[in-house]
């Protein structure tokens, strides 16, 4: 399967709340939460004047009370985008490591206080912006974009004593599952339940017929890293993003 198949389930995923298609290039908005939901993509091609393209585009994010911020992958068009921005002041922030993992050898969790719901829910959504520190004013937008998702979805909890103590989303299409948010409570990290978690979700995946697994991780999460290497994903490609205005980020 090839790299740009990966980008476009991460793209069908991570759902913004709306998009705008402007020739060929697929603008995000999410209220301005997560980078991800909110940036543009410039993955088709593209035929405008580019000078003037990126100056609308300033325009569009300005006038929604955004920062104008590419996601540069592999793929973008033209292929000489990033210089481009990279001259017109675009600070570069957040490199990327997007990995791929086989689920034919999966080893088989050792916990079993998880649990996985596959619509999102209140009680969901609370313990994971407790947890990742979302702010109030997040919360509904989290929650529109996760009802956006029309794939298969499982949001997971793991308990500790009775407490949630780690989150996370997994989304399958095509035989992949994505996952999405993984995140452990602060107190209980280096401890094996991250790894818990996410070997539980993707058994819940590969029983829902997924055969592979993709995420994305910033490459100075060193944790992070260590933690999805040893579950044995492997990297396949980075991307990055160009922001105008870095102070916003």
């Amino acid at each position: 399967m090839n790299n740009k198949f990966i980008e476009e389930l991460s793209l069908n995923n991570w759902q913004p709340l709306s998009t705008i298609h402007y020739d060929g290039w697929i603008l995000r908005f999410a209220d301005g939460y997560t980078k991800r939901a909110n940036s543009i993509n410039p993955i088709h091609y593209s035929t405008c004047d580019l000078n003037y393209k990126i100056a609308e585009c300033e325009r569009i994010y300005s006038a929604n009370c955004l920062p104008a911020i590419y996601k540069i992958t592999p793929f973008v068009h033209p292929i000489d985008l990033d210089k481009i921005l990279e001259s017109k002041d675009y600070s570069l922030i957040d490199t990327t490591s997007v990995q791929t993992l086989d689920l034919a050898n999966l080893n088989e969790p050792t916990l079993n206080s998880t649990k996985i719901v596959e619509t999102v829910n209140a009680e969901w959504i609370a313990d994971f912006c407790r947890i990742n520190n979302v702010n109030d004013q997040n919360n509904g937008v989290l929650e529109r974009m996760l009802s956006n998702i029309k794939t298969k979805t499982g949001f997971i909890s793991l308990y500790y004593e009775d407490q949630v103590i780690g989150c996370g989303l997994g989304v399958i299409e095509r035989g992949y599952i994505g996952l999405y948010d993984i995140v452990t409570d602060l107190h209980f990290r280096n401890r094996g339940f991250g790894e818990q978690m996410i070997l539980s979700l993707l058994k819940w995946g590969k029983a829902n017929g997924a055969k592979y697994s993709y995420l994305a991780v910033v490459s100075n999460n060193r944790p992070a890293l260590r933690l999805y290497s040893k579950i044995g994903y492997s990297e396949i490609y980075t991307y990055w993003y160009r922001v105008k205005d870095s102070k916003t980020y």
